[in-house]
């Protein structure tokens, strides 16, 4: 089997993305890699709990590596960090880094060029198919996710700390994807034929946040890249998962 790694959000396009790569059996996955946030211990972007993220990939049964980042993390130090990790996994004679991206090119592009600096492949399980098909296969495998992150710019209080099922689905607005693809909103998946067993937790507080630009900001943060600043999405609504 080829030896690869696999990018954990802990959201649902990355469970199902998982769920394929199992299925298909080409793939052996020696570890999942997600980026923390060192200063808050929470996952970057989506703000979930470290503690929540241990507990749904012992879940996995997969190792985890966890890359750290301050929460002012800027580009020049976020691209060496993550070429050093790439670099220990080539290393491992580890040759392929596995995504749940949908749609995205200019992501898509940027994550491809800086693997091949360093000699890995990308792989997409989930690349340019119909987000509303990816999330009704993400339903009826039996997954189950709630969102913990959603953008203040085109979504409201109310769709943060939801469970994603099809009342979730005929709520949304009809310019926001289905799949949440172009940084909507983010998932926490706590149960699928993925895991073990569910992950237990507690819905808390809702809180908005809103993040000063940086014209260097982080290219892992699931939007797609523009060149008029203004556009950037820059306040959240965020629900604490305990």
């Amino acid at each position: 089997m080829k030896k690869a790694f696999f990018n954990w959000s802990s959201g649902k396009d990355a469970a199902l993305a998982l769920y394929k790569i199992q299925q298909q059996e080409e793939f052996l996955i020696t570890t999942l890699l997600t980026n923390v946030n060192k200063d808050y211990k929470r996952i970057s972007m989506h703000g979930l709990r470290e503690s929540l993220l241990d507990a749904q990939v012992a879940s996995l049964d997969l190792p985890l590596k966890k890359l750290y980042f301050p929460a002012d993390v800027n580009m020049e130090l976020y691209n060496s960090t993550m070429k050093s990790q790439m670099m220990e996994f080539v290393g491992n004679e580890v040759k392929y880094s596995i995504f749940g991206d949908i749609f995205l090119e200019d992501l898509k592009n940027y994550r491809d060029s800086k693997l091949a600096e360093v000699g890995l492949s990308g792989v997409y399980p989930l690349w340019k198919q119909n987000t509303k098909k990816v999330l009704q296969e993400f339903l009826d495998l039996g997954f189950k996710a709630i969102t913990v992150c959603v953008n203040a710019k085109l979504l409201g209080k109310e769709f943060v700390g939801r469970i994603i099922d099809e009342e979730f689905v005929k709520d949304l607005p009809n310019n926001v994807d289905v799949c949440g693809e172009n940084g909507e909103f983010h998932t926490f998946v706590f149960d699928g034929p993925i895991f073990k067993q569910p992950v237990n937790f507690k819905i808390g507080e809702k809180v908005l946040k809103s993040y000063t630009l940086h014209e260097d900001k982080e290219e892992n943060c699931h939007t797609s890249s523009k060149n008029d600043t203004e556009n950037y999405d820059t306040s959240f609504w965020y629900c604490d998962l305990i």
